[in-house]
């Protein structure tokens, strides 16, 4: 979950959506898949899509109507920028989709009450056949930067950690 500095300094599509951001986390993960076969599981990655993705080992404790999908899903692959994705922070959460440029980027953004937020998604090539996933959560307004920072970069970090052990259960797969 650890990235690099040049990831961490790196900027990335969706920076400029939150330009005065005071909370930012970077988390970076390897895949054992080339960027094109990585690329579906994040176009349809989402609350009323295809879920969130969890290793089996997690899932088993989850509603069976409620767990990820692990297949590919054709219908979940027309995302286009401006469509909104519902999202687990509450009845009316959502995300729109901000920049979209397949197969690498996708860049959401939401307003969560005074606090804006981007959460860039890149893809690239690692060597051949793997890739390199980095994620950017960018948080502006936010009152509570020691709570966010901490707190929420550990609900971050776990919920990210489980995101990568379960694509790579998937794209071995596939």
């Amino acid at each position: 979950m650890n990235p690099t500095a040049a990831e961490v300094t790196a900027l990335l599509p969706g920076d400029d959506v939150v330009p005065d951001a005071n909370v930012v986390m970077d988390r970076a993960f390897g895949l054992d898949a080339p960027p094109e076969q990585v690329w579906p599981w994040f176009v349809q990655l989402g609350k009323q899509r295809a879920g969130w993705y969890l290793p089996r080992w997690v899932e088993r404790f989850v509603p069976p109507d409620r767990r990820a999908y692990r297949r590919i899903e054709p219908g979940l692959q027309d995302l286009a920028v401006g469509d909104v994705i519902a999202d687990w922070g509450g009845p009316d959460a959502t995300f729109e989709v901000a920049v979209l440029e397949p197969p690498s980027t996708l860049v959401h953004v939401s307003t969560r009450g005074s606090v804006r937020l981007s959460w860039a998604i890149r893809v690239t090539a690692d060597g051949p056949g793997t890739s390199r996933v980095h994620l950017r959560l960018r948080l502006g307004g936010v009152r509570r930067e020691r709570l966010a920072r901490v707190g929420g970069g550990f609900v971050d970090w776990l919920t990210l950690v489980g995101l990568a052990a379960g694509l790579r259960e998937r794209v071995r797969q596939t």
